[in-house]
């Protein structure tokens, strides 16, 4: 059995609930859901749902360096949306993140996220 590795980044929001950033088992990095916070903050960078989304990137961004790898070893990724019209423009901030990169992806409709939050992402990445 492989044991599990936490990740913490200074760079990214500390975690406001009973979870780590990230773990890392198997060879794999799961990466808990990020929101747009700001994270020597605390709080969302703004109210609108492209600055959210741009946030979250950094934010994601953040947590994977800390683990050693980059953009390119994303797996998949899951976007949690509070209103699927603003699809469009996270779908914009989403692909200019990962460039040429094309990991799996759902986007799904929630009814409400922490904080009042329009866009949450997580994500699954290889090491190595």
């Amino acid at each position: 059995m492989s044991s599990i590795q936490i990740i913490h980044s200074d760079n990214a929001p500390k975690a406001v609930g009973p979870y780590s950033q990230a773990v890392i088992s198997g060879g794999v990095l799961y990466a808990s859901g990020q929101i747009g916070l700001v994270p020597a903050e605390g709080k969302l960078v703004a109210d609108d749902v492209q600055s959210q989304a741009r946030q979250v990137t950094k934010n994601l961004s953040a947590v994977l360096s800390e683990a050693g790898i980059s953009l390119t070893d994303i797996l998949k990724v899951n976007i949690f949306l509070t209103d699927m019209a603003d699809f469009p423009l996270v779908n914009e901030i989403y692909a200019a993140w990962l460039g040429e990169h094309r990991p799996a992806r759902a986007t799904v409709a929630v009814a409400a996220l922490p904080l009042a939050a329009k866009v949450e992402m997580d994500l699954v990445a290889r090491i190595g």
